[in-house]
């Protein structure tokens, strides 16, 4: 590849340069979407088994990905990201918003969806698809939490933009992270019954995070996706406000055996939706 001699020490260019073109960059998409054997993705992305493995061969090569043993006979790995990787997934939910917004969306800022938009479809066909295994997140409680409980019969995960925030009144959606945690505080018990567990997610810090469920008394765990883990993951809708890259408000019902079964999105009435989420929970449990 030709470069000017300038780009030696342009940081845009040499990421470029590892990034290379629109197959890496779907490569690393489905790897942090918890495809990463070989099989699944070709599968997913639709690429020939040779440009495949010349494509891994390259990531692994500029330290974006390891490749981690999971079979002897025959021989087979897994494509793990590495800490270069992990660093890379602000970049691709950047991406992502930035397409959600302007090219297919109207270029508007808001912190909820329309009904007939791709993030709603998206967010539509997480239903039946599984969060991916030993997803782990900065939890209030001061360590690192399965985002999905390993001992409910079903977890409630829902994300917000953030609490204790001025938020920009023009920004329609962002209102009421507050409301929605107290709703959910308030409702525990009735979770708790049911054998439900309760998890939420915003990319705040854990220490602004542990403050508010300080006074709040919040009393499940707030978790940090601050470094966009569960975003990439889950290719989750965000908006860029107060600073920061946020995630819209979303409520996932999940098995336990972390299969998504409910996706309420957006969520415009907070009350109705967290009372729903308690009955679709219960449900879910009783199903389990």
């Amino acid at each position: 590849m030709r470069k000017h001699n300038a780009d030696e020490t342009c940081g845009i260019a040499q990421a470029a340069v590892v990034l290379g073109d629109w197959w890496n960059v779907l490569i690393l998409r489905e790897i942090a979407r918890g495809h990463v054997r070989f099989d699944a993705l070709a599968a997913e992305i639709g690429l020939s088994r040779n440009v495949l493995t010349e494509r891994l061969g390259r990531l692994v090569a500029n330290g974006v990905l390891h490749r981690k043993l999971y079979q002897r006979r025959p021989v087979r790995y897994e494509y793990v990201l590495t800490d270069a990787g992990v660093a890379l997934l602000p970049l691709l939910v950047g991406m992502q918003d930035w397409g959600d917004r302007w090219v297919l969306g109207n270029g508007s800022l808001t912190a909820t969806a329309d009904a007939d938009g791709a993030e709603h479809a998206r967010m539509d066909a997480l239903v039946g698809t599984r969060v991916p295994e030993d997803l782990q997140l900065p939890g209030t409680q001061g360590t690192d939490l399965p985002v999905i409980s390993p001992d409910a019969t079903a977890t409630v995960l829902f994300t917000y933009p953030g609490t204790g925030v001025d938020w920009d009144e023009r920004i329609p959606g962002v209102a009421g992270c507050t409301l929605e945690n107290r709703l959910f505080r308030d409702a525990w018990p009735d979770f708790r019954r049911a054998g439900v567990d309760v998890r939420g997610v915003s990319t705040q810090l854990t220490y602004e995070q542990a403050e508010f469920a300080r006074i709040e008394e919040i009393p499940y765990p707030l978790l940090s996706d601050a470094h966009h883990q569960l975003g990439a993951a889950l290719r989750l809708p965000t908006f860029r406000g107060a600073g920061r890259l946020r995630h819209k408000r979303l409520i996932l019902i999940v098995d336990a055996e972390r299969t998504v079964r409910h996706a309420m999105f957006p969520v415009d009435d907070i009350p109705h939706a967290v009372t729903r989420s308690l009955r679709l929970a219960e449900d879910c449990a009783r199903a389990a």
